[in-house]
């Protein structure tokens, strides 16, 4: 990377390498990136601190009215190791020349050696959303009074962060082109008194099989109206039909998906409903049931489309058949809305593996939630969005797609049009009456 790139943008490419790594599952990369997110937290930090007591940006020239604070600038960067709870941390310390006075960092002042709970600050990977308030009271807490920081340096570093967001749930949508979106949501705690409310996320993958994050959104439940506003609100940015829809079997989200993208196929997610079906057997036979679920869905040799799930639901039957009499409650689970668990069964066959559940989401959800464990109740609605949108986008950067070739895409062209533009009927083959 060119030596004139910032330190912080340094430490932001690390940790997008890290979730584009194909060597690391995303529990390794989450590890790292928290690590290397404490990092990008004290940079900033640092950073700012010297902004502001220059009171000009990283290669903004000297005010001409002369009124630069300190007059000096910036002569690179030495190395500065602290001690964490993630172990140390390197950083780049600004040098600067020709000051009027000496630069003496509050957050690396005198005695200031050890972090303790940063990572409750950046709530391990994720150094975004919280109010001023916190994000001074945590640095306070973790580096002593000595590191307490300016009010000004405190709500830059939060409104720079704040501001990514605002942008981004705003954007224009005209120009996905989608093939699959999935849909999933989320609790966690935002309000004082309050119990845990929902957030909901889209994303969604198009013809180049590359992952892109498409909304983030409180909900305040998973009803039918909170998810269909929350459809509703990517419609009006422009986001055209997709061609198959994955969820989990929340009743409020499907009635949006069948009202918003009708046409669409709709999938319920495998491995949400393989939950339900296993949480009704006992635990000496839930391996033999898994098994037995897994096998309804994989391996089949059926061509892709009314034969593949035809296959399915005869493996289903036979699934019925053999645990009925043993576990009514599994099968009855089972049986439920059937047609919507195949549904990915009438796409290329390369691609029924990834597009079967919601998993991406539901895993980094899950680790979403362990680290919030951190604080408790995050403080406020636009904090716990900005943090969702900060796990989710970076997380998104390292998800698996699907195979794009050019014999996927006319498959997937084919069956848009039999959804989306179904022949007319040819009224001259019908009878006169």
């Amino acid at each position: 990377m060119p030596s004139r790139v910032s330190p912080i943008d340094r430490i932001r490419a690390e940790i997008d390498d890290r979730f584009g790594d194909p060597n690391l599952d995303l529990a390794e990369a989450l590890e790292d990136v928290a690590r290397l997110s404490v990092r990008l937290a004290l940079q900033t930090v640092l950073e700012e601190e010297v902004t502001e007591f220059l009171g000009r940006d990283r290669y903004q020239r000297h005010d001409s009215t002369g009124e630069d604070v300190h007059r000096g600038s910036r002569n690179g960067h030495s190395n500065l190791t602290i001690k964490t709870t993630s172990g140390p941390v390197t950083l780049d310390r600004p040098k600067l020349r020709g000051c009027h006075e000496r630069f003496t960092s509050k957050l690396f002042g005198k005695r200031v050696t050890r972090t303790k709970p940063l990572e409750a600050l950046v709530i391990s990977a994720w150094v975004r959303g919280l109010s001023d308030r916190d994000v001074k009271a945590m640095l306070a807490e973790a580096l002593g009074s000595d590191a307490a920081l300016s009010p000004s340096t405190v709500s830059r570093i939060c409104r720079r962060l704040k501001d990514d967001f605002e942008v981004w749930k705003k954007r224009d949508l005209s120009d996905f082109e989608l093939d699959y979106l999935f849909l999933d949501g989320s609790h966690f705690r935002m309000h004082a008194d309050a119990r845990a409310e929902p957030v909901l996320v889209a994303y969604g993958v198009g013809p180049d099989g590359k992952p892109v994050l498409l909304h983030v959104a409180a909900g305040g439940t998973e009803s039918t109206d909170a998810w269909a506003d929350f459809c509703e609100d990517m419609v009006k940015r422009g986001l055209r039909s997709p061609l198959f829809v994955a969820s989990d079997g929340n009743q409020g989200l499907i009635n949006a998906v069948e009202t918003t993208w009708g046409r669409a196929l709709r999938q319920r997610c495998l491995i949400h409903r393989s939950r339900n079906v296993i949480a009704k057997v006992p635990v000496e036979h839930q391996d033999e049931v898994k098994l037995a679920f897994w096998e309804c869905f994989d391996d089949i040799d059926a061509d892709p489309g009314q034969d593949a799930v035809d296959e399915a639901k005869r493996r289903i039957g036979r699934f019925a058949t053999r645990f009925r009499g043993q576990f009514p409650s599994a099968v009855d689970a089972m049986e439920v809305d059937t047609a919507a668990l195949c549904s990915h069964l009438r796409l290329p066959r390369e691609h029924w593996r990834r597009v079967r559940h919601t998993n991406l989401i539901e895993r980094t959800f899950g680790e979403t939630r362990r680290r919030v464990k951190v604080i408790g109740r995050l403080p406020g609605e636009n904090t716990c969005l900005t943090l969702v949108w900060a796990v989710l986008e970076r997380a998104s950067a390292g998800w698996n797609g699907v195979t794009a070739t050019p014999v996927t895409a006319a498959y997937l062209t084919r069956l848009r049009a039999d959804l989306y533009d179904p022949p007319s009927p040819d009224l001259t083959a019908m009878p006169l009456t």
